[in-house]
């Protein structure tokens, strides 16, 4: 059965699934404003604690970065993004998780064949 292009683009219109676009960004913008919230109150208890604004913002960035890794590695950071979608993509939780998964996958790997 030939089609020409037009058709199939008809064709995979209405075989693929709806993308449920609204939820998606609410869930998003929900993940993303609750990480940054995290933040802000983070960044609150180091100044609470005595640290001046830039040690504050530095503590902060280290304090996300760890919390993110810890979550990776617990396998929950994957379970947020899958209900957060793009908002886990806040960028230094979201960097820390790209560099922490790779090397627990790399760590099971390893681990597993020399067993």
């Amino acid at each position: 059965m030939e089609m020409s292009p037009k058709e199939y683009q008809e064709y995979v219109k209405r075989v693929s699934p709806k993308s449920p676009l609204g939820k998606d960004v609410v869930l998003a913008f929900v993940v993303g404003g609750a990480i940054c919230v995290l933040g802000q109150l983070i960044q609150n208890g180091w100044a609470a604690a005595g640290l001046g604004k830039t040690d504050a913002g530095t503590a902060t960035s280290c304090t996300l970065v760890l919390l993110s890794a810890l979550l990776t590695g617990l396998n929950l950071y994957n379970k947020i993004a899958r209900f957060g979608g793009a908002g886990t993509l806040v960028p230094i939780t979201g960097f820390a998780n790209a560099v922490v998964s790779p090397a627990i996958d790399y760590k099971s790997e390893g681990w597993s064949s020399t067993l």
